[in-house]
Formats: C-alpha cells, sequence, structure tokens
C-alpha cells in the first residue's frame, strides 16, 4: 500500500506524517521521501486518527534499523528542511 502524506515535523530519528488514515502502533513501514532517492525503514510510535487538543491526525515513526549512510543522507535531509524554513520556504 502506498500512502502520500505530509511531513509534520522531521529530525534524524523519526518524523510526524500528517494523515487521516494512520497505521497501526508498531506497524513498520518504508518511507521515501519525495522526489529523492532516500528511503528508511520505520515503525510506527504513535497514531492519531482525529483532530484533537493534541493536533491534527497522523502518526509518529522513528526510524529502525538504520545504516550511517542512510543516517548522514536524513541528516542532509534535516539541514535542507531547516534552512528553507529559516528561508520562508517551505520544502516539504
Amino acid at each position: 500500500m502506498t500512502v502520500y502524506a505530509r511531513i509534520g515535523n522531521l529530525s534524524e530519528g523519526g518524523l510526524f506524517l500528517r494523515t487521516s488514515t494512520p497505521l497501526e502502533r508498531g506497524s513498520r513501514t518504508v518511507v521515501r521521501f519525495g522526489d529523492t532517492n532516500i528511503e528508511a525503514t520505520a515503525q510506527v510510535v504513535w497514531a492519531r486518527s482525529n483532530e484533537g487538543a493534541e493536533g491534527p491526525p497522523g502518526m509518529g515513526l522513528m526510524f529502525v534499523d538504520i545504516d550511517d549512510n542512510r543516517l548522514q543522507q536524513i541528516r542532509r535531509l534535516v539541514e535542507v528542511e531547516q534552512s528553507a524554513a529559516k528561508n520562508g520556504k517551505n520544502g516539504s
């Protein structure tokens, strides 16, 4: 199954995906980042299916089984996103 979702938050440890159809807690998935060739395995650590006081619907994913090369790629992606945010551009 392919799910297209907007990244709400990205770090080298994981990410928050805004989606109205979150996966179940404990599920594993492969995350691919847009037009890049970066992909990583992640596990759902929490999910929220409804808009509420805690925030929008979505799921928190933690990267798992990640090698040093992939971690470096994600770190560079985080740096690019942070730079874009500082310059008023949203590249997510």
